[in-house]
């Protein structure tokens, strides 16, 4: 990773830097606020922050309330990548099984190039049993499709004319044009993702795992020890961060305590609580945080201005 420019820019040992989660308000399709977002988005952009992330929700189930960002991520990532100048753009996360590995291979290594290799892969196994049955996917089987996809993917990136033959993959004498710029896109496993925390140690670039409670410093104790036993597993000497994020809403009042809204899926806080809470963070080995401010009930301007003044310089980009 020493020659990857964006992904020595948002992770290194003993930092934290930070991005931004889209959406960046609530959607409830068909209502898709694309063009006021992408004032934002170019405001984030320019304000240095590290990272933009989308996520990978291909069908909408009403039982999750949820589509996301709403457009297809890898298709709205490459569209981010002709409307920003250097910001990473991350996937949190696609859910690998659902794809094949060539074309995934391929749409990933042209945004790769596309963006002067600003693509940051994340990757998951999913959670929704509807969206494998729609996708005519083995929900049972994830695991090894995760595995395989995986694997193949990278293949496909770094070989010329590589000889495959796994259950999805059979080539002998095709190659995949594109590469990426350095012949990987960085991939950083979500969660458990149906595998052991060494397997994900020994094949990812990086782990991301949600934080768990956030309304006290002495909620972080069991996120420190997860990410202590991730790194006693890496095979050898070598960095590998480790990324989470938090759902805020970021009161007016700089002083308002970390308080938990909805059972903990969104902390309310003034901006001191978030300091502290990202400050702490940073101690215990969290490498990169991605904010989401959609549940925010404040004008997203006026967040996003407060966050890159008040917050952002005490974890800056690593230019």
């Amino acid at each position: 990773m020493n020659n990857h420019q964006t992904f020595n820019r948002v992770f290194k040992k003993d930092k934290l830097t930070l991005g931004i989660f889209l959406p960046l308000e609530v959607y409830k399709e068909p209502h898709l606020n694309f063009n006021i977002h992408m004032q934002y988005i170019k405001q984030i952009d320019q304000a240095n922050f590290a990272s933009l992330w989308v996520r990978d929700i291909p069908m909408y189930d009403p039982n999750f309330r949820d589509v996301g960002q709403g457009y297809d991520p890898l298709t709205y990532l490459a569209y981010l990548a002709g409307q920003t100048q250097n910001i990473a753009l991350g996937t949190g996360s696609i859910v690998l099984p659902l794809h094949h590995p060539i074309a995934l291979a391929k749409i990933t290594a042209s945004i790769d190039q596309l963006s002067n290799g600003r693509l940051i892969l994340g990757i998951g196994s999913g959670d929704r049993f509807t969206e494998y049955k729609a996708f005519g996917k083995p929900y049972e089987q994830r695991s090894a499709l995760f595995r395989e996809v995986l694997n193949d993917m990278k293949i496909l990136h770094r070989d010329h004319f590589p000889k495959m033959n796994s259950s999805l993959t059979q080539n002998e004498e095709l190659d995949l044009i594109p590469k990426p710029i350095h012949s990987f896109v960085p991939t950083l496993i979500t969660g458990a993702s149906q595998q052991s925390l060494q397997w994900i140690a020994e094949h990812a670039d990086g782990w991301m795992s949600y934080p768990g409670p956030t309304t006290t410093n002495k909620d972080t104790a069991g996120l420190e020890q997860k990410i202590k036993t991730f790194r006693s597993f890496i095979p050898t000497p070598i960095f590998k961060p480790h990324m989470t994020n938090e759902w805020i809403q970021l009161h007016e009042d700089p002083h308002f305590p970390r308080t938990p809204l909805q059972g903990g899926f969104i902390l309310q806080t003034g901006r001191y609580g978030l300091l502290e809470l990202l400050h702490k963070w940073q101690e215990i080995g969290v490498n990169h945080a991605a904010l989401g401010i959609q549940f925010g009930k404040r004008n997203l301007g006026e967040t996003l201005d407060e966050l890159a003044t008040e917050i952002l310089p005490y974890f800056p980009t690593l230019d």
